[in-house]
C-alpha cells in the first residue's frame, strides 16, 4: 500500500510540474494586451482632440474663482457654511470681501 501512494504521489507531481511549464499562451491571447505604438499614439490624440471641445478650440480658461475656493476649503468652517449658503456667501462672511 506504501508503494502505490508513493507511486501515485509520484506521478501526481510529475504531471503538475510538466503541464504548465511547457505550455505557453497562443500568439492572439498574448498580442491582445498589447498595441502597436501607432495604435497608441492614435487614441491619445483623439482624446487630446476630444479634451479641447473640437480641433482647433482653445483650452477653456481657468476659473478664476478658484484661488479663494481652495481657501475656503482649507478653513473647514467656511467649508462646512459653504456647503450651506453656497461659497461666494461664505467667502464674504469669513474673509469680508466679495469674490
Amino acid at each position: 500500500m506504501r508503494t502505490f501512494s508513493l507511486l501515485t504521489l509520484l506521478a501526481l507531481a510529475a504531471f503538475c510540474l510538466s503541464g504548465p511549464a511547457d505550455a505557453k499562451p497562443s500568439g492572439s491571447e498574448s498580442d491582445k494586451a498589447f498595441v502597436s505604438k501607432q495604435e497608441g499614439s492614435k487614441v491619445v490624440n483623439r482624446l487630446r482632440r476630444n479634451l479641447n471641445h473640437g480641433p482647433g478650440a482653445p483650452a477653456p480658461y481657468p476659473d478664476p474663482l478658484e484661488p479663494k475656493r481652495e481657501v475656503c476649503e482649507l478653513n473647514p468652517n467656511c467649508d462646512e457654511l459653504a456647503d450651506h449658503i453656497g461659497f461666494q456667501d461664505a467667502y464674504s462672511r469669513f474673509y469680508g470681501t466679495t469674490p
